[in-house]
């Protein structure tokens, strides 16, 4: 009988639970996007339930002055959730020195990578116990589990007396979606185990539906023209074509003058809709393989309102964003333990500004241009575009007009700090070919005196001002040096 996935980790979560049951005093600290966020809850939430004081903090980066100052902190236990990993020598080296006893939660490369083969992994040669990464036991992280769905194996080894964390699981699911998990129609490996919890549990449905992002807040005819991903001929990026195409269905989709969106439509309405995007694509030329992904998975929270951002995994996820990039994640945490009140009004205000910024960085990129190199592209934010969103809007512009779908992007903007934030998204189909971008960005980061890491997918990094140069060169040569 094959092993689930997510089983595979119950042994070293086990091991994990011991440290935080023993705590005196804990700190769990995460991430500060969606994946972050939810980790941060689950985990959270499951201590709380086993009876277990928990502060929770967010940060941006995990940088050896951040751990120097947790150090100094009078936790003696520390829960690192969706990032860790990548600091793990460093962690070690308090660990040691008795500051604290860490336990990591997360699913990123660890910085000493030899720990990993993912062809063959022994677990039982690693003797880090406090170490919970699906990468130790061949799960790929950047695919098949997120850090929340990590923080959800603790979550299960935590259940006692009773307890049932299978509710969590739709958070886990959030993660892993806020994660871009969601490929090729929908989540894969342990994801799926964890999906399963989540209907099994009545806070997840899972349905094949329409692969458009809004389909619970958006106006179909908006829905339908921000469309980017399919690129249809008359439909996306084309306002009047949207509606022009609604118009010609002669349905009635409009309530009261207002046209009504996707949550709305009866599940006659929406395949009459999908069946005509079919037969419009087809008489226009758009590829087989693109009108196959115009439906895939669809995730939603079985107990949020429908039509509301928190109904759908995707849209829930960009909440967590708005809050998470904007300073805020404190309210992003709230609304995932529960808030629908303060905490759900005020991350709906900073969505609006999230909005507006990403698609003022969008245009800012496309009106500037995107420099492409021989075997990557790149483009220079500067200060026009915020740190924290840079990697979203350089995944959002790749494959758009004046771009190249068929080589990495990288994006460099300005901190507050006075540092460079580097970030580098690359395709499915670039990972297929063996791009790794974690590793490019881990040695181009140190090759001019910054850090680096992340997924095979997407990763980033913190560098010094004007190094830029320096490190496309060093970029350039190491993608020469990888598969392809």
């Amino acid at each position: 009988m094959t092993t689930s996935p997510i089983l595979k980790l119950e042994h070293r979560a086990n091991e994990c639970v011991k440290y935080l049951l023993e705590s005196e005093s804990l700190l769990c600290i995460s991430h500060v996007d969606a994946d972050g966020l939810t980790s941060a809850a689950i985990a959270t939430r499951a201590l709380q339930r086993a009876g277990v004081s928990v502060s929770t903090a967010f940060s941006k980066k995990l940088s050896d002055l951040e751990l120097d100052q947790i150090a100094k902190m009078s936790y003696d236990t520390v829960l690192f959730t969706d990032f860790g990993s990548g600091k793990i020598d460093k962690i070690i080296e308090h660990k040691e020195l008795g500051d604290f006893i860490p336990v990591i939660c997360d699913h990123h490369q660890p910085s000493d990578v030899s720990q990993i083969n993912p062809e063959s992994v022994n677990s039982e040669t690693i003797d880090l116990d406090f170490h919970l990464n699906p990468l130790l036991f061949g799960i790929d992280g950047s695919t098949e589990l997120s850090g929340a769905g990590t923080c959800y194996a603790l979550a299960k080894s935590l259940e006692c007396n009773g307890v049932d964390n299978r509710d969590l699981s739709a958070l886990a699911i959030i993660g892993a979606v806020g994660d871009m998990q969601a490929k090729n129609g929908g989540l894969s490996g342990a994801n799926i185990d964890i999906a399963k919890d989540g209907m099994d549990a009545g806070v997840l449905k899972v349905t094949r539906d329409l692969s458009l992002y809004g389909k619970q807040t958006r106006p179909l005819p908006k829905l339908l023209e921000y469309s980017n991903e399919f690129g249809i001929p008359g439909i996306s990026n084309d306002s009047s074509g949207s509606i022009r195409f609604l118009n010609n269905l002669g349905m009635e989709l409009k309530n009261n003058g207002k046209w009504k969106t996707w949550s709305d439509l009866s599940l006659f309405e929406k395949k009459e809709i999908v069946n005509e995007l079919v037969r419009h694509s087809i008489s226009r030329g758009l590829s087989a393989s693109k009108i196959h992904s115009f439906v895939g998975l669809a995730y939603e929270l079985e107990l949020e309102v429908i039509g509301t951002e928190l109904r759908d995994a995707n849209e829930f996820s960009t909440v967590l964003n708005s809050t998470a990039r904007y300073g805020r994640p404190d309210v992003g945490l709230s609304v995932c333990l529960g808030d629908r009140e303060e905490a759900f009004a005020r991350a709906k205000n900073l969505l609006a500004i999230h909005r507006k910024n990403l698609s003022m960085g969008i245009s800012y990129v496309l009106r500037d241009g995107v420099s492409i190199e021989e075997n990557f592209q790149w483009f220079h934010a500067r200060n026009q575009i915020r740190d924290t969103i840079v990697g979203i809007v350089a995944g959002m512009v790749l494959g758009l007009e004046g771009t190249d779908p068929n080589k990495p992007i990288f994006a460099f903007a300005e901190t507050e700090d006075g540092d460079l934030k580097v970030s580098g998204r690359g395709t499915t189909a670039l990972v297929e070919n063996g791009l790794n971008l974690a590793e490019i960005m881990s040695l181009s980061a140190q090759h001019v005196g910054g850090e680096g890491g992340g997924h095979n997918i997407a990763a980033g990094a913190t560098i010094p001002l004007n190094t830029e140069k320096m490190f496309l060169e060093k970029t350039k040569t190491l993608l020469l040096l990888q598969p392809n």
